[in-house]
Formats: structure tokens, C-alpha cells, sequence
């Protein structure tokens, strides 16, 4: 077979592949590349060695046997027999779940996520949002510090256990979205400046030099990006892409990297006539992410939308640290403002930043379903002090009005696994790095940072301890039993109502009405037909609605009119859907 590999910068590469060691040749064809012949099949190990270098993974390997640092393997991508006819799974009308494969279950595999997947068919989710599958050091982890972009974590069940999730999945009638981190690699395990330049000092990021997107020999670094992207769309068939914290994309030239990798997307999605997807996370508040091309945007089909989740979970929980601070002041307000134009931060002034932040969105021409909104995400549970969920400080009655907000707001919804039967265990930071000085400092490195917000040593969880990885493993005995198994059966009607309800699915933010008593604590909205009426005060209120003829769709608790026409009074932290008749 061809053995191809991108190394501009060096003299000689040489190509160790089974038992045969043989010379590259510069490909005339492609300034910097180096190309040759050997044996193989898939399963065959192989690297390269740059000048006098050690061997080394291929920058492009489809699978790591034996860990990051190991070699690469051979994938014919052929060998695997798709079952299930699949047309694809498009955003509209999507509900997506975020599932860690090492802590869905205590196994920590694909093949056992796989079984699980019937939950999420009764459940009503369309899409599966697996968290990062590259490689990355020792078995346990969340997955942001993996390499070899284009191969999936051994200890989850290397490439095979990808393709039978994924074909298990589709034949559920499941899509399926991978989280993939452009922003930064390794930095155990990454081998990647020793073929090129990957990175450049022109940029710095939180993780150091930033992958190299403008400054020379960012042509073929940007087409290694892509060819991951498509790697995983086509050879995976997965449905959408989740990309990691893209306003670390630093990439000054005309046509940004973003831009260019959703012209890819919609070509592959063309080319495979069913539907492929990106979506982003950005802290930037800038629609142009998420704005067409043709209109002169990114062209990026959705972003994560955590304007929503602060004003959502300061006014759930009250609390008012760090970047919660800007939505703390008056979160019913600011919750009223998002459900009607998707940001909060639309140019106004962000204390938490010390400036101004964001830019409006035009509700005319961006559907709503291109924002997700969630109560709980990975990031927002486990970059918490004890990994803590709103389970473990929210009453039942609280934590259902989180899920009606969610599940009956315009945005397209997404659930953090567990979350829809209020699990008690918790989802904390925890690592595996085989590298002791990197452990240590990893470890000393997060207690500092909570320390520094008055948290004591002890109280915080040790990343390296397996323990750690343990308590975050979901607890499959919850869901049938006590306040569990009510705030599941809430998940699954409200759901339903979500998929049997058009006016629930309608993407014109435009038509969103909404009311709100911010003392009271109660918040209401229409959605065409559609009344949500909440009340996270713990007294009884009187919601005007200005309807006198509906029917309770859902209801935490029984609620009765109020004192006057068209007025329902909701018990106190309870919610209710009505359909007006």
C-alpha cells in the first residue's frame, strides 16, 4: 500500500513498517510530502522516522494500538459490513444527548455505551453527542487532550467499536455527533512539531502555541484539519461534528478556516445526499458563526448557546460567580431576552469581561434551531469544584422547571447523560496521564485554581485518583426508583410533547412572547398555541396567560385558575404546558 506523510522541513524519512524499513522519496507532485510503498494490511503497525528521529506515529493514523506514543496501525475502512441504511438525521426538530463513552457506563466501552442506546430511543432523543474519541494518555479521561485526529481511543474500542456504535445507533433511528478539538493537541502523546509546522508562536491560546491556521505552512495544516473532519463524516458516517471552543481558532487570512471547512461539509453532504452538520462552541456571541455563506458568514449550521444556560442556571440557583455575574443581577430578565433573541450579550456591557461583548442576531434571517439550549453541559458540571449537577442543590420541582425551559424553548435542546433522571452521582475532572510530572501538575494546577475561590485542598478531587473517575460513572439502578424515575417519566412526556407539538419546533424566534415577575420569581411564554407557564419561587403564583380556554398539555404539580380571567395559579417550583383551545 502508499504510505504518504507531510514533513517540509526535512532531509530524509524513513518508513518502518511490519518487519520492512525503506526510504521515502520527496513526491514531486506536492511540495513536502514524502511518499513510498511497503507490505501491509490493515492491523500492520508502522512510523516514521524524521532524519535521525525516533519512530513515530503517523500524523494521519487511523488507530493507536498501543497508546499515543505507540505506533500506528493500518484501517481498511472497507472491512466493516453497514448494516443499517441510513438517509440521515438533520438539526430541525433535533434533541440531542451528551454521553461520555468512559463514564456512560462502568465499563467504560463503546460496545457497552451501545447497549444503552434503547434508554435514548424511549427517551425521544434524535442525536447521540459522543465527547472526544481521540487518543489521549492512560485510559480514563474527558477526551480534550487526545491526538491523532483522525484515530479513536483504544481503551473505548479503537475504530471497529466506533463503526458498530454508530451502525447500532442509525438502526435505532439515532444520529450520531462528535465532539473533535481543532484548538490545541496533546500536549502528552503529541508528536506532530517534529513533522512540521503544525503550530505557530504567531498566536497563543490557554494551551500554549496555537495550531497553525495563517502563518506559513498553514495550507496543509488547515487540510489536515479537514481531511479529519471528513474522515470522521465518511469513513465514521457520523452526522454532525461538535467543534471545540472555535474563537481558539485564531486565523487571520481572507477566508477563515471555519468558512472553509463548512464549504467542505455541505460539498460531503452533497456528494452523500444526507444531511452533515457543525456545530459550534463559542463564547463570542457573534451570529456570523452560525449566518450562511452565501449571506457572508461562517456558514457553521448551529453553536452552543451558554448565554442561555447562565441566565437559565443563575436564576435556578442564584448563584453569581465568575461569568454568571453579568446574568445575576436579573436572571428572568435576561432569560426573557435570550428567548427572544437567542444572545444576551448582543453589544451590551459584560462586567464579568470588563467591556462590551457580542452583536445582535438577526431573528429574520437565523432560525432559532441553530442555537442549542441546555441546563447542564460536561463543562458546566465538571469544571465545578466537586463535578456537582443541579441534582445535588435543586429540588425535584426545580429540576423539572430546568427541563420544561429547555425542552419547550425555540432553541434546539440538549441533555448532559443523567440529567433526565436527576442522577445523584456526580461528573467530575479526572485524568489518567502516564507522564508523573504532567499528573502532578495537572493536579496541583486545579486545586490552585479553587483555591484561589476559597475551596480547601481536600475538597477537591484528585484528577488522577481512579475514584474520581468512578463516582462520575452514571448509576443504572436510579432511573426506576423514588424522585428519579418521576423526573424521567417528566423527561419523556415532555419530549414527546416537544416532537407531537409543531408550534414547539417553530424556528421564528420572532414569535416568541414572553412575561415575567422577577420578585415573584415566575416566568411565562407563548409559542404559538402553546403556553409555558414557571415558578421557581417557592410560593404559589398567579400567571397571567390571557387565555381562558386551554388544556394542561403538562403539569409538575395540579395547578387551578388564578384570581381573574385568563390568570392560572402555578404551585410554588412547579411548571405547566397548556394548549389554548
Amino acid at each position: 500500500m502508499r504510505f504518504e506523510v507531510w514533513a517540509p522541513q526535512a532531509r530524509q524519512v524513513t518508513l518502518h513498517c511490519g518487519d520492512t524499513t525503506r526510504a521515502l522519496e520527496r513526491d514531486p507532485e506536492r511540495t513536502g510530502w514524502w511518499a513510498g510503498d511497503a507490505p501491509a494490511e490493515d492491523g500492520t503497525r508502522y512510523g516514521y522516522a524524521v532524519d535521525d528521529g525516533p519512530v513515530l506515529p503517523d500524523p494521519r493514523s487511523c488507530r493507536q494500538p498501543d497508546g499515543p506514543d505507540g505506533r500506528s496501525a493500518v484501517v481498511d475502512h472497507t472491512r466493516h459490513a453497514w448494516r443499517a441504511e441510513w438517509p440521515g438525521r438533520g438539526l430541525p426538530g433535533a434533541v440531542l444527548y451528551e454521553l461520555h463513552v468512559g463514564t456512560y457506563t462502568p465499563e467504560g466501552t463503546l460496545d457497552a455505551a451501545s447497549e444503552r442506546l434503547g434508554h435514548l430511543v424511549d427517551l425521544g432523543i434524535t442525536h447521540v453527542e459522543l465527547m472526544p474519541l481521540c487518543p489521549f494518555p492512560g485510559r480514563h479521561g474527558w477526551g480534550y487532550e487526545g491526538v491523532s485526529l483522525w484515530a479513536v481511543h483504544e481503551p473505548y474500542g479503537g475504530p471497529a467499536a466506533l463503526k458498530r456504535f454508530v451502525d447500532r445507533a442509525h438502526g435505532l433511528g439515532l444520529g450520531v455527533v462528535l465532539d473533535v478539538v481543532h484548538n490545541h493537541l496533546g500536549p502528552s502523546g503529541n508528536y506532530l512539531p517534529a513533522f512540521g509546522p503544525y503550530f505557530t508562536d504567531t498566536h497563543h491560546t490557554p494551551w500554549g502555541a496555537a495550531v497553525n491556521l495563517d502563518a506559513p505552512g498553514s495550507d496543509e495544516v488547515r487540510a489536515y484539519l479537514l481531511g479529519s473532519a471528513l474522515a470522521w463524516l465518511r469513513d465514521y458516517r457520523i452526522d454532525g461534528l461538535r467543534l471545540d471552543a472555535v474563537h481558539a481558532l485564531h486565523d487571520t487570512r481572507a477566508c477563515h478556516f471555519l468558512e472553509e471547512l463548512s464549504a467542505a461539509v455541505d460539498a460531503l453532504a452533497a456528494e452523500l445526499d444526507r444531511p452533515l452538520f457543525l456545530i459550534a462552541e463559542s463564547d463570542l456571541a457573534d451570529p456570523r458563526l452560525i449566518t450562511p455563506r452565501a449571506e457572508h458568514g461562517l456558514g457553521l449550521h448551529a453553536q452552543w448557546n451558554d448565554d442561555f444556560h447562565h441566565c437559565l442556571h443563575t436564576a435556578l440557583t442564584g448563584e453569581s460567580q465568575g461569568y454568571y455575574e453579568d446574568f445575576a443581577r436579573a436572571p428572568l430578565a435576561a432569560l426573557a431576552k435570550t428567548l427572544t433573541g437567542g444572545y444576551f450579550h448582543d453589544g451590551t456591557y459584560s462586567a464579568f469581561r470588563g467591556r462590551h461583548h457580542g452583536r445582535p442576531l438577526d431573528r429574520t434571517r437565523v432560525s432559532a434551531h441553530r442555537l442549542l439550549g441546555y441546563a447542564q453541559t460536561h463543562d458546566q458540571i465538571g469544571n465545578r469544584a466537586q463535578g456537582d449537577r443541579l441534582s445535588a442543590t435543586l429540588s425535584p420541582g426545580l429540576l423539572a422547571c430546568a427541563a420544561v425551559l429547555v425542552l419547550t424553548a425555540p432553541f434546539t435542546p440538549m441533555l448532559f447523560m443523567g440529567e433526565e433522571w436527576a442522577a445523584g452521582t456526580p461528573w467530575q475532572f479526572f485524568t489518567d496521564h502516564t507522564d508523573p510530572e504532567l499528573a502532578d501538575a495537572v493536579r496541583r494546577g486545579r486545586r490552585r485554581e479553587f483555591a484561589a475561590h476559597g475551596w480547601a485542598e481536600e475538597d477537591v478531587p484528585d484528577p488522577q485518583d481512579p475514584a474520581t473517575r468512578d463516582r462520575s460513572c452514571l448509576d443504572w439502578s436510579e432511573p426506576e426508583n423514588g424522585h428519579h424515575a418521576r423526573v424521567l417519566a417528566w423527561y419523556r412526556d415532555l419530549i414527546a410533547l416537544r416532537h407531537r407539538q409543531p408550534d414547539l419546533t417553530d424556528p421564528d424566534l420572532g414569535d416568541v412572547k414572553v412575561v415575567f415577575d422577577e420578585a415573584a420569581r415566575w416566568i411565562a411564554f407563548r409559542r404559538g398555541d402553546v403556553r409555558v407557564a414557571v415558578n421557581l419561587g417557592k410560593e404559589a403564583a398567579d400567571v397571567p396567560l390571557g387565555v381562558r380556554h386551554a388544556r394542561v398539555l403538562a403539569a409538575w404539580e395540579p395547578v387551578a385558575a388564578g384570581g381573574g380571567g385568563g390568570v392560572l395559579r402555578v404551585p410554588g417550583e412547579s411548571c405547566v404546558v397548556l394548549v389554548q383551545e
